[in-house]
C-alpha cells in the first residue's frame, strides 16, 4: 500500500526512513506513546533524528486514510531539509491567509494549532508558530497527493486550496525532495 502511495509523490532521495506500526498511539509531552493511557490519542508520529515513523495499526484497515496520514508524516522530514529559503515562501502564504482572515485548514492538527494562534505567535515567530507552519505544510501535501475527494478535515476555501497547491508546487519544483 505504502509503495502505491510514494508513485503520487514527488521523487525522495536521502537515507531510508524505517516505517513501523503500533496500536492505540498518543501523544503526551513531546512524546509518542503506544497503547498509554495517557495523551492524546494521533494517527501517526515521527521521530525525525532517527528517521522512524509509526503509524496507527487502524490504518491498516482504511487505505485513503493510510495514504493521507502517511503522506503527512513524509512531508515532516521533506520540512526539516526544505530549507530557511523554500520554507519562507510557505510562511509568507500563511502569513497572508491569517492577515486576510481566512479559516480553516487541510488538516485537524494544523486546525487546532491555528485557532490557537495569537497576533503575537504570528509577529514573534515563537514556536507555536513554526509548529503550525510545519503542520499546515504537511497537511496540505498530505491533500495534494491523496487519492480523496473530499474529507471532513479540508475546511479550507478551494480557492485557498488552489494557491496552497501551486505554492507547493513552486517550492517542491526542483527535482527530487530530500528527506
Amino acid at each position: 500500500m505504502i509503495a502505491a502511495v510514494l508513485q503520487r509523490i514527488p521523487a525522495l532521495a536521502g537515507q531510508p526512513i524505517s516505517v513501523k506500526f503500533a496500536t492505540a498511539l498518543t501523544a503526551h509531552r513531546g512524546k509518542l506513546l503506544y497503547g498509554a493511557p495517557v495523551g492524546t490519542p494521533v494517527h501517526a508520529g515521527s521521530h525525525l533524528r532517527r528517521r522512524e515513523m509509526v503509524l496507527d495499526t487502524w490504518l491498516l484497515r482504511n487505505r485513503t486514510e493510510l495514504a493521507r496520514i502517511f503522506v503527512h508524516e513524509v512531508y515532516h522530514f521533506v520540512w526539516a531539509r526544505l530549507g530557511k529559503t523554500r520554507r519562507s515562501l510557505y510562511e509568507e502564504l500563511l502569513n497572508r491567509e491569517i492577515e486576510a482572515r481566512v479559516p480553516g485548514e487541510l488538516g485537524w492538527s494544523a486546525e487546532g494549532m491555528k485557532l490557537r494562534l495569537t497576533p503575537a505567535d504570528r509577529e514573534d515567530r515563537t514556536r507555536r508558530w513554526r509548529d503550525y507552519v510545519c503542520e499546515s505544510f504537511c497537511d496540505t501535501a498530505a491533500w495534494m497527493y491523496s487519492h480523496a475527494r473530499t474529507h471532513e478535515e479540508w475546511t479550507l476555501a478551494e480557492s485557498y486550496r488552489k494557491r496552497r497547491a501551486a505554492c507547493l508546487a513552486h517550492i517542491l519544483k526542483e527535482g527530487e525532495l530530500r528527506v
